[in-house]
């Protein structure tokens, strides 16, 4: 059986600050059975997103090639001998919903610390300038915080 759909991803990102827009995420999954009541699902989730740049808060375009490789067993509910460190998801129901699981292979394919260039220098602690595009004449020293008294002395 195959599976063509677009998935929205608005409800599970809406608390997330770092994701400014999101498309529909085209999900194309094939599930076949594979013996033993248990379906290997698997294919793959494209998305677009924009979030902001960890470090000068620039958007960020992301495009997304998710792979999604699940398998489902159906047990029967007096049946409890489920290992809960296998791979396998277990569900009591002929019918299984896979947009929670699509929904979970997304928030975890997104990136974690999201750059515009490897070698952004981020915003001005003090003044907020973006480094990037210009420099500031802002104090950047760090002085240790035990120390910080002294440096009155030196003036």
């Amino acid at each position: 059986m195959e599976f063509h759909e677009q998935v929205n991803v608005d409800r599970v990102i809406k608390d997330r600050k770092d994701i400014i827009t999101a498309e529909s995420v085209s999900v194309d999954l094939q599930a076949s059975y594979v013996g033993d009541d248990t379906v290997e699902v698997q294919g793959m989730l494209k998305g677009q997103v924009e979030m902001a740049c960890s470090r000068c808060l620039t958007e960020v375009p992301e495009h997304l090639d998710i792979p999604f490789h699940e398998f489902f067993k159906l047990v029967k509910q007096s049946e409890k001998n489920q290992d809960e460190d296998s791979d396998i998801i277990y569900v009591e129901d002929d019918m299984v919903d896979l947009i929670p699981f699509v929904e979970e292979a997304f928030l975890l394919y997104l990136p974690q610390i999201p750059l515009c260039k490897a070698t952004c220098k981020g915003l001005c602690q003090r003044c907020g300038n973006d480094l990037n595009e210009s420099t500031c004449n802002c104090d950047t020293r760090v002085v240790d915080p035990r120390l910080a008294v002294l440096k009155d002395l030196l003036k």
